[in-house]
Formats: C-alpha cells, sequence, structure tokens
C-alpha cells in the first residue's frame, strides 16, 4: 500500500493524471477499526470556547472517513489512541491543482470519476469538487436531447416531456449537487440554484432532504455516499452546542451540516476541511430537530438491506449511535402520551404553524425508526432495557393513534356526539374534546368512504388538518392498521382535485387562513394561505407517496401523480414547492432546482419501475405486536379500566 500510494502522489504533483480512484473496500470489513497502513494522520487542537479537539487527515492520501469505535459515549478510538468527539471534525487537505474528487468504488463497480477541468459555481459554494460525472455521461444540466439551452432554462420542443430525457437530467443534477468531505462524496445540498443570491442554509446539507437523495443512490446501486453520510453525520451526534448557555440532550442528531474549507495555520499552500453542524443554534426560530436522528436510522436499516452490507449497522459506534437515539426519544419526562412531545419547527413543518405538542408526521416517523432499531440492535446483555422500552413504547404508541387520531364519517359523527367534562377511567371522552371544534369545512369535506388519521391531538384539541406526511408514512410503517392504510389512499383518490391537482402533493390541507393564519402563523409572509408549508404541494413527497401505494398494491394511484408532475416539473426546473389551492404556481419564494424534488421524483420512478425495492423503506408489523395490541383495544371504548391498567403481559 505504501508503494502504491507513493506513486500516486508522484503522478498528482508530476501532473501525469487528472485524477484518482480508490477503493473503499478495506472499509468494509468486520474490524471497525482503520489499519495502521491507512496513514490517517490525526492531532488534536484546543478552541477557545472549551476542549475541543479535531480530527485531521492528508488530503492526498483520499481515506479520510471517521474514526470507528466508541468506548462509553462521546468517546472514540484509532488504533491506541482515545480522544473525544470534536466540535468540527477537520480533514487537512493539500490541494493539488490536478486532484479535484474522490472517486467512490462500490460493490456492483459503478464508479464516479471527477473532472477538474469544467468550471462550476454551484460547487464552489460547497467546496467540493468542480463537477461529479458517471462515466461519460455527465452533461450539463442545462443540456437536453442534445441541444444546449440558455442558462437558468431547460428547453422544450413541446408540451410533453420526454420521460428518458427527464430522468437523465434529474439525474444529472443530482450529482452535481454533491458536496464532499476530504474528497469522499457525504451528502447533497439543499438546493442549487446558481441564480439565487439569499442563498440562507440551502448550501448545507440537511439529513431531513438527503434521505431522499439516499433512497435514490441505493436503488441506484451506488452505495458509498449513503455510507459516508452516516458514518459522518454519526460523529456530528451529541456535540455540546448551546443556545444561551444551554446544551440539547445528548443523542441529538444536526439538522444540517456544512463543509468548510479553511486554511491551514502555518501553511499558505494547504487547507483542511471542517463539518461544521447546525443544531438549530443558527436556524429560523432556534429549534432543535426532533427528527433528524429518527431518519438517520431508517436510512441506516434502508442501507443495510439494500447493499447487503450489514458490518455498518453492526459497528460499535453505530451501535452506540443508535442506543445515543433511543435513550433520548424513550426518556421518561411530565408527558403522559406515549407519543413524542415536540415544538413547532422541529419536523418538515419547520415554521410555526400551530404543530406543537404531538403532531402525527412525528409519531409515524418515530414509530418507523423503533422498528428499524429494534431490527438492528445487537442481542447483547446491555441492549435488554432498552429493547423491552421500545417493545412498550410500540404498543402503546400504535394503540394511541390508531384509536384517537383516526377519523372517518362513523368517528366524526361520534365525536359529534361526545360528552365533555367526564371523570372517570372508562370516559369515552378521554381528552374532553367539545364537539363545537368540528370545523365546518371537515362536515362536507370528509367522504362516505375513506379516512385518515388527524394532525394532532392534545387536551381539549384535535387539529383536522390532514397532512400529508404523517398519513403517507402511517401507512409505510405500519402505524395505521391495513384497513387504515386502504382508507387513507381512499380518501387521496375521492379528493384527488384537493390534494393533488395540477402538482403533488399538498403539503397538508385546509391552509390556515384570516384571523386564524394571524393568529396561529403570527401572520408569517412566507405561509401565506397555500403556500408553503400552509397548503403549499411539495412534488418530493411523491416519493412517500410511491413507497404507501407500492405497500399497499395500488401503484396506480403514485403512477398517476408522477404522470401530473412530469407535465411541468422539469420545465418549472424542480421547484421546491408550489403555490395556490390548485398549485397552478411555481411558489412565491421556491428555490429552484432543490435537490429533494429531484431526489423524489427519481425515487417514485425507481419504485414504480422496481416496486419490490421499496421493501427497504417498508415496515411489517410484527406477531408480537399484533398479539399485544389485541391485548389493549377492547371492542367497547367504555369497558372500565383499574387505576394500573391492563396487565402488561405484552412485555418482551
Amino acid at each position: 500500500m505504501l508503494m502504491g500510494t507513493s506513486e500516486a502522489v508522484f503522478q498528482v504533483l508530476s501532473r501525469t493524471v487528472p485524477s484518482l480512484a480508490f477503493s473503499d473496500r478495506g472499509l468494509r470489513k468486520a474490524n471497525s477499526t482503520f489499519p495502521l497502513e491507512s496513514h490517517v494522520q490525526c492531532r488534536k487542537k484546543r478552541a477557545c470556547s472549551g476542549f475541543m479537539e479535531s480530527l485531521n487527515c492528508s488530503r492526498v492520501m483520499r481515506g479520510c472517513l471517521m474514526v470507528s469505535c466508541i468506548h462509553g459515549i462521546g468517546d472514540a478510538s484509532h488504533g491506541n489512541m482515545m480522544f473525544n468527539r470534536p466540535w468540527f471534525l477537520r480533514c487537512q487537505c493539500q490541494r493539488a491543482e490536478s486532484i479535484s474528487g474522490l472517486t467512490a468504488e462500490d460493490g456492483n463497480d459503478s464508479l464516479f470519476v471527477d473532472t477538474a477541468e469544467k468550471s462550476n459555481p454551484i460547487n464552489v459554494l460547497v467546496n467540493g469538487p468542480n463537477s461529479l460525472e458517471l462515466g461519460e455521461l455527465q452533461q450539463s444540466k442545462y443540456e437536453t436531447n442534445g441541444e444546449l439551452a440558455e442558462a437558468g432554462t431547460v428547453k422544450h420542443t413541446s408540451n410533453k416531456v420526454h420521460v428518458n430525457s427527464m430522468e437523465d437530467e434529474a439525474w444529472n443534477l443530482l450529482r452535481e449537487s454533491i458536496v464532499y468531505y476530504c474528497n469522499s462524496p457525504v451528502g447533497t445540498i439543499a438546493a442549487l440554484d446558481p441564480s439565487d443570491s439569499n442563498v440562507l442554509n440551502y448550501d448545507q446539507v440537511f439529513i431531513r432532504d438527503f434521505i431522499s437523495s439516499g433512497i435514490a443512490f441505493l436503488l441506484k446501486g451506488e452505495y458509498d455516499i449513503v455510507r459516508n453520510f452516516i458514518l459522518h453525520t454519526l460523529q456530528l451526534q451529541s456535540w455540546e452546542k448551546t443556545m444561551d448557555c444551554h446544551s440539547p440532550g445528548q443523542g441529538l442528531m444536526p439538522a444540517s451540516f456544512k463543509v468548510r474549507t479553511v486554511p491551514l495555520e502555518g501553511d499558505d499552500s494547504a487547507t483542511e476541511d471542517i463539518l461544521d453542524p447546525d443544531f438549530g443554534e443558527a436556524a429560523i426560530g432556534r429549534v432543535a430537530p426532533v427528527d433528524s436522528g429518527l431518519w438517520w436510522i431508517i436510512l441506516l436499516r434502508a442501507y443495510g438491506k439494500c447493499s447487503g452490507d450489514l458490518t455498518l449497522q453492526e459497528r460499535v459506534d453505530v451501535q452506540t449511535g443508535i442506543k445515543m437515539i433511543l435513550k433520548l426519544c424513550l426518556a421518561d419526562g411530565f408527558d403522559m402520551f406515549p407519543t413524542l412531545l415536540v415544538t413547532d419547527g422541529s419536523c418538515m413543518i419547520d415554521r410555526r404553524m400551530g404543530i406543537h405538542g404531538h403532531p402525527l408526521e412525528t409519531q409515524a416517523v418515530f414509530y418507523s425508526a423503533l422498528l428499524c432499531a429494534r431490527e438492528m440492535l445487537a442481542q447483547e446483555d446491555g441492549s435488554a432495557d432498552l429493547v423491552r422500552a421500545m417493545n412498550n413504547r410500540l404498543v402503546a404508541l400504535s394503540f394511541h393513534i390508531r384509536e384517537y387520531y383516526w377519523v372517518d364519517m362513523r368517528k366524526l359523527n361520534e365525536i359529534y356526539r361526545y360528552k365533555t367534562e367526564e371523570y372517570s377511567f372508562d370516559a369515552v371522552n378521554k381528552f374532553n374534546i367539545y364537539p363545537d371544534q368540528i370545523p365546518p369545512w371537515l362536515v362536507e369535506w370528509m367522504p362516505n368512504n375513506g379516512g385518515y388519521l388527524i394532525g394532532n391531538l392534545q387536551p381539549a384539541h384535535m387539529d383536522f388538518r390532514f397532512f400529508s406526511l404523517g398519513n403517507l408514512w402511517s401507512i409505510v410503517s405500519s402505524l395505521a392498521t391495513v384497513d387504515q392504510s386502504h382508507a387513507i389512499l381512499d380518501l387521496i383518490e375521492t379528493k384527488w382535485a384537493d390534494l393533488v391537482a395540477d402538482m403533488p402533493f399538498k403539503i397538508c390541507y385546509p391552509a390556515l387562513e384570516g384571523q386564524e393564519w394571524r393568529i396561529i402563523t403570527g401572520s408569517d409572509p412566507k405561509n401565506t394561505p397555500w403556500s408553503y408549508h400552509n397548503g403549499g404541494s411539495w412534488p418530493t413527497l411523491l416519493w412517500q407517496l410511491t413507497v404507501a401505494c407500492v405497500k399497499m398494491n395500488r401503484t396506480d394511484i403514485a403512477a398517476k401523480a408522477v404522470e401530473i408532475a412530469e407535465r411541468r416539473i422539469s420545465r418549472d426546473k424542480w421547484p421546491e414547492y408550489y403555490d395556490t389551492k390548485s398549485a397552478r404556481f411555481i411558489g412565491k419564494q421556491a428555490h429552484l432546482l432543490q435537490t429533494w424534488t429531484i431526489a423524489g421524483y427519481l425515487v417514485a420512478k425507481l419504485l414504480l419501475a422496481d416496486p419490490d425495492a421499496a421493501n427497504i423503506l417498508i415496515n411489517n408489523e410484527d406477531e408480537q405486536l399484533v398479539n399485544a395490541f389485541s391485548c389493549m383495544i377492547g371492542a367497547n371504548p367504555r369497558r372500565k379500566r383499574g387505576r394500573k391498567g391492563v396487565e402488561k403481559r405484552y412485555l418482551v
């Protein structure tokens, strides 16, 4: 290996080769520590605000992945060295002009090839290489059907979009959005619109946003970028970054991170890459993400099922990361409900929208993450209590959501006849819901066949809005029963004009308007009615819709939605969201070339072409949960319960 490395360095310095390639196969071994021959140079640095350490590695070596073993919480090892998790993860990078990117080779022999000769202003923003190609297929994102369109536009000769060229365009754009750390692909930026001067944090890698990109790469057989993303974000977990001298809970995953390239102290000819995360201390509203760690677990399971590489989830540091996320989410608190308590803005709907408390979206992702974690967690004495806590929570959570969040015509009529101020263990109206809360729009909107899970439930309050992600992922995760899952899809078909219209898919229905909008959103100018998260249409939801439809063997619904999107999504330059009730306008503040819009379309197409591939995301309810749930639920909701509740015979 020493001889091969020396030869590679010599070729780079003499500029005899434009780019280098290396394989990541050595990292797939069951041994979770790096061999000494990897030449990863580590050293400690101190920051003025505390004792924080940095990991540095030579860019010439091109083998800088994160350290592999964690001893205890927050400590890691490299060989015989022990160090704490850093605040900033650094990679010392010797920049030679002819070195511009990493080639990543995976088990199916697909190869990333980077070219340094092309100039790309987008990638300057993310400090990555100039462009990314797959063999000789890479083309300019503005090139369609062999003709070069003007910058910022896509040329179409007819209203009918050629599907193959659309998919090629989408793949080219997705690969151009890739972000590099130490020349390794580690994620995709949120948007890559070069004409947008107001970047904000859209040049960062969001954990939530990357899930659709990661699934697309997995389905394409390109595993390395997902593996790198999982490992690097794991090293960002549980840092003690603060907001007004207060630290978030241990195990928290960041909302996003940015790769920064800074000069190396004492050497003008060298730079180093730094992974700089955001846990919410710089976010609009300063809210920490609840769902980042949950999505990370879901992606980890998908990686193992798709690639067949289970050594990643078996690593000590990955197992510790899973446990830390679970302990954070399963910690006892003041809340009586089994649902996860979150604040407004802590999930996909990241602005004030009146979803504080127990929003359905978070509960569905939480339930899915618990099932995925239980499947991956190593069976050992130290994890027995955690598995028991997960089983208890899964049963209680499924009972709670299925019983109290579900609404259809029958349940709506039951709520309409509720009696209030009931004090007893066998009360029917357990949360003291007032019948007058049923909104007039719902009385007319609810179809005779079909139903859905409401957006939120709190004492004396039911949020009757239809939230798409929560309902779709409840189907995917089996949080909803089989009958409820079909009823949700029935409702989508019946209310197609409201939920899909000219562009799928409405993030919620209906929008807040008038005085209600002013009070609940605080007169948010971005969340005006039928815009952004207040009833806007988000094409990225296509992939969740497709997974749900595949699971219930109703792919015709997803195929119809994808066909509608294909009519204009490429011509509109892949916007973040659409405005108006029928989604006729591109969002007034929508970023173009939005990565998860692109990735969502690609995942939907790939799953429609190969429905069996959706199994990497689907959670099937097992026998234990079915039996335990039957112990809790009774046909008569008025049945009496003892003060200690049902005997917990379902504990495993």
